[in-house]
């Protein structure tokens, strides 16, 4: 019994040990925010978990999810006109580029190509209208009650909205699929067509990629309307922590780096 005591006790030292500055997290200028230690399940602050925002491209995170979950990822898409009708950032395919599914989900997650996702849509569900219902199901299914998509790529629309709280439960999912974390992490992708061997670039947008050695992904989003946001996620010394960050004005990747490092910092000092 007392050695009971002692592992629970310890337990609930490790778990109160991550801690971070809220009162600094307070100031930020930011319209919501979220931080989550994985390691322990615990939520360390959250600003408006529950408020109902513009998601911008975080929205590709369920475009990719279900692209990647229907498996066929190595079959060919042929571009059409209807699935270039989109707004940059775009890959630049023309009518009649033939394209690998997981080309296409790659670019939709790395460069956060427009073009890239209304083609998944379309392929993947027949048409953009069925694809988009896939997502709404699917949301329905993962809790995410606060949640509506009208289009695949996150374009600003009064009925297209998510909170940090669902974008959470959603990315809680996805980054148990193997291949969705092998995607999410990348700095850059090369493809090219398979009938014209024309060739493409994907380059990230996540500069906590480059900039934080311990960031694993996941996903970056900003419009005019919506703007700048983030979900990401890093890993050190054994610890995994995933932050959604909604209509900041702050620097995105030095706010998560700082936020991270609190993180990590607090668990060792205090678990020696």
């Amino acid at each position: 019994m007392i050695k009971f005591f002692c592992v629970l006790l310890f337990g609930l030292t490790i778990s109160a040990s991550a801690s971070i500055n809220k009162e600094q997290l307070n100031k930020l200028n930011v319209g919501a925010l979220l931080v989550k230690d994985m390691t322990s399940n615990q939520m360390l602050y959250a600003r408006e978990a529950f408020k109902e925002l513009k998601p911008a491209s975080l929205t590709k995170v369920m475009t990719a999810l279900i692209a990647i979950e229907q498996g066929d990822l190595n079959r060919p898409v042929t571009i059409t006109y209807e699935m270039i009708q989109v707004e940059p950032t775009i890959a630049g395919y023309k009518p009649g580029d033939v394209i690998r599914l997981r080309d296409l989900v790659t670019a939709a997650m790395v460069k956060s190509d427009n073009d890239a996702a209304k083609s998944i849509a379309i392929a993947v569900g027949g048409t953009e209208k069925r694809f988009v219902e896939m997502m709404n199901a699917k949301a329905k299914a993962l809790g995410m009650k606060h949640t509506h998509f009208v289009n695949p790529c996150g374009f600003d629309n009064k009925e297209h909205y998510s909170t940090p709280s669902d974008l959470l439960k959603m990315t809680e999912y996805a980054i148990k699929n193997k291949y969705f974390n092998e995607i999410s992490k990348k700095n850059q992708h090369t493809y090219f067509s398979l009938n014209n061997n024309k060739k493409f670039y994907a380059y990230t947008h996540n500069r906590l990629l480059s900039r934080y050695e311990y960031a694993v992904g996941v996903k970056t989003g900003y419009t005019s309307k919506a703007g700048a946001c983030l979900i990401a996620r890093a890993k050190k010394n054994g610890r995994d922590c995933l932050i959604v960050m909604m209509d900041s004005k702050e620097d995105r990747w030095k706010t998560a780096k700082q936020i991270f490092e609190q993180v990590f910092v607090s668990k060792s000092s205090k678990n020696g």
